[in-house]
């Protein structure tokens, strides 16, 4: 199962090969502690998401939660609450490199593995005109740090990475097929 509402996610599954099921809860509360290290963040809210299903699983289930944050300095950008806001996210970002970083937790009635991937991203400059582009024409609300490196804005504006491209877009894709190889 996997219990998240994104369709990257799910396209990653399936070009896997991975056969799954969908499974949504509203009301997760996501927060997570001040003191916590932002490299700590997504494994943490991966986990507090996995929490949440625990008891509905099954014999034979598996369940896989995950959160994708971006770090630019020290400070976390989550998903922009508005445009303006996904706007100030990608000017922040222009023509830097911030961290993208996904915690997976893959839960079975047995137990329970989680991890985080991270991957650097650079971004060349972005003028206004591409920012404002973006933002009308794609759907930056529902994506950490306002972007998509599958769009446009990543075909377009990211210089170079260092990781998993996959990671980047939700979900890590060789070392979650590592972790669940390892489940018999």
């Amino acid at each position: 199962m996997l219990a998240s509402g994104s369709p990257r996610r799910r396209e990653l599954l399936r070009e896997m090969g991975i056969d799954f099921e969908t499974v949504t809860k509203d009301g997760i509360n996501e927060a997570f502690p001040d003191t916590l290290n932002v490299k700590d963040v997504a494994e943490f809210i991966a986990n507090v998401k996995a929490n949440a299903y625990t008891a509905d699983l099954k014999e034979g289930d598996i369940l896989i939660t995950a959160d994708t944050v971006v770090v630019l300095d020290k400070e976390i950008l989550g998903k922009p609450k508005n445009e303006d806001e996904a706007r100030q996210m990608l000017k922040a970002i222009s023509g830097r490199k911030h961290k993208v970083i996904t915690g997976v937790c893959v839960t079975t009635p047995a137990g329970r593995t989680s991890f985080s991937v991270e991957t650097k991203v650079t971004v060349r400059a972005l003028t206004d005109d591409i920012i404002d582009h973006y933002v009308s024409t794609a759907h930056p609300l529902d994506k950490a740090g306002a972007y998509g490196i599958q769009e446009w804005i990543g075909l377009i504006g990211i210089d170079y990475i260092e990781g998993s491209y996959q990671n980047v877009m939700g979900l890590p894709t060789q070392r979650l097929f590592a972790v669940l190889s390892t489940i018999d």
